[in-house]
């Protein structure tokens, strides 16, 4: 006996979000660019008021454009963050099973590439936060909190090569597996107790991709990378690692700070 399946009809609200995502594309509008009124957007599609702010505010969701009220306010067209990307990305992942041994078999293949092809567009103001990086991390802290920043900003290291690679998509992926190392991957033994080797190692091993970076050196810090990679991921798996599954709440969305920036932003002027 045949079924007859049962299509739910798009919604009002969503039929505009196609139709307004069209004419953005129709005109080639970019970041800055503002959408019509909210009323000329009821008139140029036909719809309610009720309809026209359904679609803003999914399309303001979607990371697509922003809205602001008041005389002057409006919808204007924006970029995708970086973060709602990943949090739409952990949304998906959140029923997948997922290994740490996954996360840093796609890291040996994509990272080493991505350190190398920044080489010849690292800047001094990279090379310095490289170092600044590299100077917080050093030595080790017995400090709980103190070592968990140290942690997040040793992979920040790896998102200052990242930033400085312009091939967009290798850049995006390598990102992907920092924001996954950093918010998924949980030791089950402390870093204060049981990662004093790591920490030195990871420090060691960023000293000697600096210099190989600052003399312009890419075949060496593709080298150099494909060693950190498999004697982090050595350190990590005696640290007994585990994926959690969690999703990524707006309330954590924020603009991400390097932990030394932060630490730099809270001591006071001499």
């Amino acid at each position: 006996m045949l079924r007859t399946s049962v299509f739910r009809a798009p919604k009002r609200g969503d039929l505009m979000v196609e139709e307004i995502k069209r004419w953005i594309v129709e005109r080639r509008l970019g970041p800055g660019d503002r959408l019509p009124k909210e009323d000329e957007l009821q008139a140029l599609f036909g719809v309610s008021k009720g309809t026209a702010r359904e679609a803003l505010k999914s399309l303001e969701v979607q990371g697509l454009v922003t809205v602001s009220t008041g005389p002057l306010g409006g919808a204007k067209i924006g970029e995708v963050p970086l973060d709602k990307a990943l949090q739409l990305l952990q949304n998906y992942l959140f029923f997948r099973k997922l290994d740490v041994a996954q996360i840093y078999a796609v890291r040996r293949l994509l990272e080493p590439e991505l350190a190398a092809g920044a080489v010849p567009h690292l800047t001094e103001k990279h090379f310095a936060a490289l170092e600044g990086s590299i100077a917080f991390c050093a030595p080790h802290s017995t400090d709980p909190q103190e070592a968990l920043a140290q942690r997040q900003e040793d992979l920040h290291f790896h998102d200052v090569l990242a930033n400085a690679n312009p091939n967009v998509l290798l850049r995006f992926m390598c990102q992907v597996i920092n924001h996954l190392l950093s918010h998924s991957v949980a030791l089950e033994q402390p870093d204060h107790v049981a990662g004093p080797k790591f920490g030195a190692a990871n420090v060691a091993a960023h000293r000697r991709l600096l210099a190989a970076a600052r003399q312009g050196d890419a075949g060496r810090v593709r080298k150099l990378m494909v060693e950190h990679i498999d004697e982090v991921e050595r350190h990590v798996l005696k640290l007994k690692p585990a994926v959690r599954r969690r999703f990524v709440l707006d309330s954590e969305m924020r603009t991400r700070v390097s932990p030394q920036r932060r630490a730099a932003s809270k001591e006071k002027p001499r």
